[in-house]
């Protein structure tokens, strides 16, 4: 994506304007951002969604003032003619081609931050509350009308003893109406509460906003699985191959420890010989870049990654003809490595990750194509920039289902 071009979602804006003007600093209505826009899912489809356990779904109401909320699946939903009511649908994106389209359209924000779409279904008078949130969201109007009011009040206190986050103190300074292809972009913390003015569908597009204690908590634990790794003893996700690092396996010695008269207490050298030991390992940008590049790509926990047949001859015959510099037809269909929906890929420098593992590869150029594009054409390019290991390697994941072949 070009971060200098304008888009009509951003309001013309180009990206790098959107994201040094407002990204994380201040809200932003765009009418018509999508003109003309259908929602990538059908009422009846998420109504039939909110009955499957595989799904996240929840189901927001007031009962005698009181807001009450029920996670699904629902075996049934209230009426359409019912008012205040809210059905939410977690994650549409891992669940259907046409919403992970639609989010794809906001990868002008690095992919490590891009979390998920959440769709709600709401009756007149539904909503969950005035909230806010911790992360940056996209608010774009699928269905309906939906009147938004929001601020950047200071006072986030919650009323206690609520099964939401409710503010106790909600006092917008801003108010607006939403109808389909319109769209509210708030940075975190903004106070912000929508209510349905009609049979109405709104799309969320949220971000990954990891506090510090994750970020600290991760480090923690690709230490600990390097260091396992080191010792050739079995490790967790961010082990796998090992890091290079210290080696921790020499054995305590304490040649001058004197008798002792107080057993029980810790001895200074064994203190020191600890810290001495942690200090070694290297907080470095590697061992950040193991964890982060493992754990973002994480797939989502309700991903099923289904391979799809294809005639693995077909590709062969399109490398080889790649290879030898022959020209295809210009009638003939182009075939290409497309990453599934639900496969999460990122790199850093020469390092690939891909749904939660260290690719066997490098981040060959081909392959960076492929995780930023999220396509990669079976060419002569293709051919000169991908390795045997990294054509095998594409080859494990489309028997994965984590890559398709697609002819286009």
């Amino acid at each position: 994506m070009n971060p200098n071009l304008p888009l009509t979602m951003l309001g013309g804006l180009t990206p790098a304007q959107f994201m040094k003007t407002y990204w994380q600093r201040k809200p932003l209505l765009v009418r018509q951002a999508f003109p003309g826009f259908k929602p990538p899912v059908s009422v009846a489809a998420l109504k039939k969604m909110s009955r499957k356990d595989d799904i996240e779904s929840r189901l927001i109401w007031k009962e005698q003032g009181q807001w009450q909320m029920e996670n699904g699946p629902f075996g049934r939903l209230p009426k359409m003619s019912e008012p205040d009511w809210t059905l939410l649908i977690q994650s549409v994106d891992v669940h259907e081609d046409a919403a992970a389209a639609l989010m794809h359209q906001f990868r002008f924000v690095p992919d490590a931050r891009l979390d998920d779409l959440m769709i709600s279904l709401a009756t007149v008078g539904g909503g969950v509350g005035p909230h806010f949130d911790s992360y940056d969201v996209f608010l774009l109007q699928a269905h309906g009308r939906r009147r938004w009011q929001f601020g950047m009040q200071k006072d986030l206190s919650l009323i206690p003893d609520l099964p939401l986050k409710i503010l106790q103190d909600f006092v917008p300074d801003q108010q607006y109406v939403l109808e389909p292809g319109d769209m509210l972009y708030l940075p975190p913390q903004a106070a912000h509460d929508g209510v349905a003015l009609d049979e109405c569908m709104t799309i969320s597009i949220g971000f990954r906003a990891p506090d510090q204690a994750a970020l600290a908590r991760g480090m923690l634990e690709a230490a600990a699985d390097q260091v396992m790794a080191r010792l050739g003893l079995s490790s967790g996700p961010y082990g796998d191959p090992a890091l290079p690092g210290p080696t921790l396996g020499k054995s305590y010695r304490d040649p001058t420890q004197a008798a002792t008269a107080c057993p029980a207490q810790i001895p200074d050298q064994l203190i020191r010989a600890t810290i001495e030991a942690a200090s070694r390992i290297k907080f470095d940008e590697a061992l950040a870049t193991r964890f982060l590049g493992c754990w973002l790509t994480e797939p989502n926990q309700v991903a099923v990654f289904e391979p799809k047949a294809f005639d693995l001859d077909v590709i062969a015959q399109h490398l080889a003809v790649a290879g030898n510099g022959i020209k295809k037809p210009a009638s003939a269909p182009t075939i290409h490595w497309v990453l599934d929906r639900r496969t999460r890929m990122l790199y850093r420098g020469q390092h690939l990750f891909i749904n939660g593992e260290v690719a066997p590869v490098a981040a060959l150029a081909g392959l960076r194509t492929l995780a930023d594009v999220r396509s990669l054409a079976i060419d002569s390019a293709t051919a000169r920039t991908l390795s045997r290991d990294a054509l095998e390697a594409l080859s494990e994941w489309i028997d994965a289902g984590w890559v398709h072949l697609v002819q286009r």
